[in-house]
C-alpha cells in the first residue's frame, strides 16, 4: 500500500465522459415503476415503523444461532445412519426389555452427539467471532448539525450519511453523494465482490457532489425510491428526490459493502441496503454439505452390520418363540401357567417378537460407537496440526494454512483429479513489462519463464543425446554442444535496482538510445500511448519520493512503469489535463508537456479496448487506443497497416512466450470532425432509455476506425514460487491436473510449460470448434459432429498407440467445451479426459468451471480437489469434493467457500502428502475398509 496524498483534482465532466453512463438530467415522471423501497437521506428516524422498517446492519455467517444451535445441531447429528441406530437402541434400554442398564447405552451415545457437537459449536464461534469483529468496525456517521461521530457498523440505519475514509470498507450498500475529488469521482477495489484486482471508478450524484464538507449536510434531505434487494452486483434501479427535483440513480453511483476506498481521501453516503439486505451479503451462498468418502463408506458398512445384527437377532427371537411353545409348559420349575406377555406358552409369538428387540440390544454392540469418537477426535487434531504447520505458513504475506472444516481431512489423502485456476493461482498477477514491437520491431531480450522452461528441457535433450553420441563412439572426449546462457545471473547485476512491474531489457531503447532508431517518430507516439491512454492516478511516497500509480489493471501499472523507464513519466493530473515529463537526454534537463483530455473511452470486456481524445500542446487533436489485436486490426485504415504483418508476427511470438499482449494505435482528428462527433457524443451520453449504451457504443465506434498501427506490447505474468516443481511432484504421484483458465489457448498453453504442466515430447490433443457466423440448428448440429468426431479419433489414437510411455495433454477452448458438456456429449468428452495426464481448458466462464468439477466428480466417481484465488471460482471449490482457497490479492470470496486455505500453491503438495496421508491411514486402520486405495 503506498503512502502520500493525491494531489490531482479531476473533473468528471472532462476527463471520464464515456464510462459515466448515466443521465444527469432530471426526471418529472415521478417515482420509478417497481421500485417500492423508499429511504429518507440523513433522517434515519423514519425507517423505526413499518413499511419502512428494514433490517438492521448486523451480519451474520453462523450456521447457529443461541435458539437454533440445540436443534439444528441435533438434526445434523442423527443424519449419520449409526446415530440413529444408537438412538433408537438408547430408547428401547429404557423399556423393561433391555437386558442391562439405560445408562450403558445412553452414556456413549451423549459422549459421540456431544463431542460432535461441541466441535460444530467450536468451529461456529470462531464464524461468529469474525462476524463480530467486522460488526464493530467504525465508520463516521451523521449525528446532527453538520456534525460526524464514529460508530459501529452494527449500529447504521437505513438512511444515515456516513463518511468513508481512504482504505476503508463501505459499512452498507451506499448512494455516493459527494467525495473529497471536486468533480465527485471515486476509486473502489472490488476485490471481495467479483475477485477482481483492478480498481473502479465510481462516480457521485451531479446534484450532490458539491456537498464535500461535513457541515454541508446540516440540512441536507432527499428521497430515494428503489428497488426491493436483490443480488445483482452490477444493477440497480431507483431515483432520487432532492431539492425538488428527482435525479435518476445509476449503478454507478452506488457504492457496495465490503469494497473499499481507493486513492480518495473520503466520500459521503446516504445507506440504501443494510446487513442481510446488501448485496454482497445477497450474494453469500452457503457452502454445501460434504461428506468425506470414508463416512460414506461407513455409513454403507453400518447398514451391514445391521442386517447381520437383525439377522442373529431374528434367528434367535425365532428359536426363542419355538423353545416357548414346545418346551416351556414342560418346565414345571418355570411356572408356565403364570403367563405375562413376555412369557406365555400358548401365544408364542408374542414373546418372540418381545425377544428379538431384547436380542438387538443384547448384540448391539456389534456396531461400535466409540469408533465414532475415535474418528472425530482424529479429525479435530488433524485440523490443529494443519492450522499449526509452520512448513504452510507464508512468510511474505504472513498467511498460515487453515482447515476451515475438519469433516473433510481424510479425503486429502484420497485425492484422484485436482482442477486449478490459473491467474492468481498458479501465476502472482504480478504484471512485468518483458517485451514491446514498434513500427515493426521487435524489442525487449529479457527471457520469459515459458522460455527459460523451454530452454532448460532443451538443454536436458542436449545432455542426453551428447552422451549417447559419446558413448556411441567410445570416446572419453566427445563431441560438446555448449549452451548459450538464456539469462545471465544477478551475481553480476547486484548494482542494478530490480524496478517492480519492469523486466525490459534493450539497450536500443534504454537511456534514450531510442533517440537513434530509424523510427524515431512512431517510437515517441508509443511512449507516449503509454503514459497517457490511461486512468491511473500518480501517488508520491514519501519514503522513497517516488511516484506510484493505482491502476485500474496491473497491465495498465506496468505501462505507466515502462513508460516512467522509458523517459515518458506522468506525474501529475488536474481538472482536465495529464502531464508527462519527457527526458531526451543529449538537451539535459526534462520537458513538462501537457495533454488536455477532451475524452476518455473506458475499456470494457465487451469493447475489449479503451482510448482517449487529447489536446497537445501544438493544438493537434489526437486519439491513443489500445486494446485487444484483433479488436485493434479491425479498425486499422488501409494506410494505417504498414506494420501490421511484422507486428502480428511478434505478437505470435509473445503467445508463444505466455505474454499478455496489446496492440496500439491513434488517429489524427481535425476541429470540424472532432466537433461534429462530440456533438453527437454528448448527445447519446444525454440521452435515457433502455438503448443509450448502445447508442454511446456506437457513437464510440464511429470514432474508433481507420486507425493507424503503432505497435504492441507484451507483460508477463509471473509464476508463483514454487510452482513447476509442486505440479511435477503431483504428477509423478499419480495425480492428474487440470488448469482451468480464462486465457487464450496459446498463453494457456505456454504457461503450462512453463509449470511443468505440460513437459517436451508430449503430444498435444488440440479440441476446436468449427468457425461458424450461422446460428442456426443445422449449422450447430455440423459444429458438435465436427467436435465429437475429434474426441472420438483422439480417443482411437490413445487407445493404438503402442508406446506405454507416451502421454497427451488435452486442450480445449471453452467455446467448444460449451459443446463438449451438453449431455449426449459430455461422456465422450470425459473419457478421452481421462485418459490424458494433463487437461487444460480455456476461455472458460466461472460456470463452466463449475460444470467441468461436477462432469469429473461424477463422472470418475473418484476424489476431486478445486482450487482457486477469486470469486470467479467459487462455483468450481464447492462443487468439487474438496474446495481450497488461496488467499491471495483477489479478495476472499474463495477463502470464504473452501474447506481449506492456503497462501500458496506449493504448500498443496504438502497438504495432500503429509496431512491428507497421516489422517487417512489412522482413519482407515480404524475402520478396517480395505478396498480403498492406499
Amino acid at each position: 500500500m503506498t503512502r502520500g496524498r493525491i494531489r490531482a483534482k479531476l473533473r468528471r465532466s472532462q476527463l471520464y465522459t464515456f464510462a459515466c453512463l448515466r443521465p444527469h438530467v432530471n426526471e418529472t415522471e415521478g417515482s420509478v415503476q417497481g421500485c417500492p423501497r423508499v429511504i429518507y437521506c440523513n433522517q434515519p428516524h423514519m425507517h423505526k415503523k413499518r413499511p419502512l422498517k428494514y433490517c438492521t446492519n448486523y451480519i451474520s455467517t453462523t450456521k447457529y444461532n443461541f435458539f437454533s444451535y440445540f436443534p439444528k445441531a441435533l438434526f445434523e447429528q442423527f443424519n449419520r445412519v449409526a446415530n440413529i441406530y444408537f438412538l433408537i437402541a438408547a430408547l428401547l434400554s429404557v423399556t423393561p426389555l433391555s437386558p442391562f442398564s439405560p445408562v450403558s447405552m445412553l452414556l456413549p451415545l451423549a459422549i459421540v452427539v456431544g463431542v460432535s457437537m461441541a466441535k460444530e459449536a467450536l468451529e461456529d464461534w470462531r464464524r461468529f467471532m469474525q462476524d463480530k469483529e467486522v460488526n464493530a468496525r467504525k465508520v463516521s456517521v451523521h449525528v446532527g448539525n453538520g456534525v460526524f461521530s464514529y460508530k459501529p457498523w452494527e449500529k447504521i440505519q437505513v438512511g444515515d450519511i456516513v463518511k468513508v475514509e481512504k482504505d476503508q470498507f463501505f459499512p452498507a450498500d451506499l448512494l455516493f453523494l459527494s467525495s473529497s475529488y471536486e468533480d465527485g469521482i471515486c476509486y473502489v477495489e472490488t476485490m471481495n465482490l467479483d475477485g477482481e484486482t483492478n480498481l473502479k471508478v465510481k462516480r457521485a450524484m451531479e446534484a450532490t457532489s458539491p456537498l464535500n464538507e461535513d457541515e454541508a449536510f446540516k440540512e441536507f434531505t432527499g428521497t430515494v425510491k428503489c428497488e426491493n434487494p436483490n443480488p445483482s452486483l452490477y444493477t440497480f434501479v431507483g431515483n432520487i428526490e432532492y431539492d425538488r427535483e428527482l435525479y435518476a440513480i445509476d449503478p454507478s453511483q452506488i457504492l457496495l459493502r465490503d469494497s473499499k476506498l481507493r486513492n480518495t481521501a473520503h466520500v459521503y453516503g446516504s445507506v440504501i441496503f443494510t446487513g442481510h439486505d446488501s448485496k454482497v451479503m445477497q450474494n453469500a451462498t452457503t457452502s454445501p454439505s460434504k461428506r468425506s468418502g470414508i463416512e460414506k463408506k461407513m455409513d454403507k458398512i453400518i447398514f451391514i452390520l445391521f442386517a447381520i445384527l437383525v439377522l442373529i437377532s431374528l434367528i434367535s427371537s425365532i428359536g426363542f418363540a419355538v423353545k416357548i411353545n414346545y418346551q416351556t409348559p414342560q418346565w414345571w420349575y418355570l411356572k408356565p401357567k403364570e403367563t405375562d406377555v413376555y412369557f406365555n406358552p400358548v401365544k408364542p409369538l408374542v414373546p418372540g417378537l418381545a425377544h428379538l428387540v431384547t436380542a438387538l440390544i443384547l448384540y448391539g454392540y456389534l456396531i461400535p460407537i466409540s469408533l465414532y469418537v475415535s474418528i472425530e477426535i482424529v479429525k479435530f487434531l488433524q485440523a490443529i496440526f494443519i492450522n499449526q504447520d509452520i512448513s504452510m505458513y507464508d512468510d511474505e504475506s504472513g498467511i498460515p494454512a487453515q482447515a476451515r472444516t475438519s469433516n473433510l481431512n481424510e479425503e486429502l489423502g484420497q485425492v484422484d483429479t485436482i482442477l486449478s485456476d490459473k491467474t492468481g493461482t498458479l501465476t502472482c498477477n504480478q504484471m512485468d513489462f518483458l517485451k514491446c514491437s514498434v513500427a515493426g520491431t521487435a524489442y525487449g531480450v529479457s527471457p520469459s519463464e515459458v522460455e527459460l522452461a523451454a530452454a532448460k528441457q532443451m538443454a536436458i535433450d542436449l545432455e542426453e543425446q551428447n552422451r549417447e553420441i559419446a558413448n556411441a563412439k567410445h570416446k572419453n572426449s566427445g563431441s560438446e554442444i555448449e549452451l548459450e546462457t538464456v539469462i545471465t545471473s544477478n551475481d553480476g547485476n547486484d548494482f542494478k535496482r530490480r524496478i517492480k512491474g519492469f523486466n525490459f531489457e534493450d539497450s536500443r531503447l534504454m537511456d534514450g538510445n531510442w533517440l537513434k532508431e530509424p523510427n524515431v517518430d512512431t517510437l515517441l507516439l508509443f511512449f507516449r500511448i503509454l503514459a497517457i491512454c490511461h486512468t491511473a492516478i500518480p501517488e508520491l511516497n514519501e519514503e522513497t519520493g517516488n511516484l506510484t500509480y493505482e491502476a485500474e489493471s496491473p497491465d495498465e501499472a506496468a505501462f505507466l512503469v515502462a513508460a516512467r523507464e522509458f523517459g515518458f513519466e506522468f506525474y501529475r493530473r488536474t481538472q482536465s489535463s495529464v502531464f508527462i515529463r519527457e527526458r531526451y537526454p543529449p538537451k539535459g534537463q526534462p520537458v513538462e508537456r501537457e495533454f488536455k483530455i477532451l475524452n476518455l473511452l473506458d475499456f470494457t470486456s465487451k469493447r475489449k479496448r479503451m482510448s482517449v481524445i487529447v489536446r497537445d500542446e501544438d493544438g493537434q487533436i489526437l486519439l491513443l487506443c489500445k486494446g485487444a489485436d484483433s479488436i485493434i486490426f479491425d479498425r486499422l485504415s488501409k494506410n494505417g497497416r504498414m506494420y501490421e504483418e511484422a507486428t502480428t508476427k511478434h505478437l505470435n511470438e509473445y503467445g508463444e512466450a505466455g505474454l499478455r499482449t496489446l496492440a496500439l494505435a491513434y488517429k489524427q482528428l481535425d476541429e470540424s470532425e472532432y466537433s461534429a462527433w462530440n456533438s453527437e457524443f454528448q448527445k447519446a451520453k444525454s440521452s435515457i432509455g433502455a438503448d443509450r449504451e448502445a447508442t454511446l457504443e456506437h457513437v464510440s465506434d464511429m470514432m474508433e476506425k481507420d486507425l493507424i498501427l503503432v505497435g504492441a506490447t507484451a507483460v508477463e505474468d509471473k509464476l508463483q514460487k514454487g510452482v513447476p516443481q509442486c505440479i511435477d511432484k503431483l504428477a509423478q504421484a499419480g495425480l492428474k491436473i487440470w488448469v482451468l483458465t480464462g486465457d487464450k489457448m496459446e498463453t494457456a498453453i505456454n504457461i503450462g510449460f512453463a509449470c511443468s504442466l505440460l513437459r517436451q515430447g508430449m503430444k498435444q490433443i488440440c479440441i476446436t470448434a468449427l468457425n461458424s457466423d450461422s446460428v442456426g440448428k443445422a449449422a450447430k448440429e455440423a459444429v458438435k459432429d465436427n467436435i465429437l468426431m475429434q474426441i472420438t479419433n483422439a480417443s482411437q489414437m490413445i487407445k493404438l498407440e503402442r508406446d506405454p510411455h507416451a502421454a497427451y495433454a488435452l486442450i480445449i477452448e471453452g467455446k467448444t467445451l460449451a459443446y463438449a458438456l451438453e449431455d449426449d456429449m459430455k461422456h465422450h468428452f470425459l473419457g478421452l479426459a481421462v485418459e490424458c495426464a494433463s487437461v487444460i481448458c480455456c476461455r472458460v466462464s466461472p460456470k463452466q468451471k463449475a460444470l467441468v468439477t461436477r462432469l469429473v466428480k461424477e463422472g470418475t466417481g473418484k476424489t476431486t480437489l478445486a482450487i482457486g484465488d477469486g470469486a470467479n471460482d467459487v462455483g468450481m471449490i464447492q462443487e468439487a469434493d474438496i474446495g481450497i482457497g488461496i488467499s491471495g490479492v483477489e479478495g476472499m470470496q474463495a477463502v470464504m467457500a473452501s474447506d481449506f486455505s492456503i497462501a500458496q500453491f506449493r504448500f498443496l503438495e504438502r497438504l495432500l502428502v503429509v496431512h491428507g496421508h497421516w489422517c487417512y491411514k489412522r482413519i482407515a486402520q480404524m475402520v478396517i475398509i480395505k478396498d480403498f486405495p492406499t
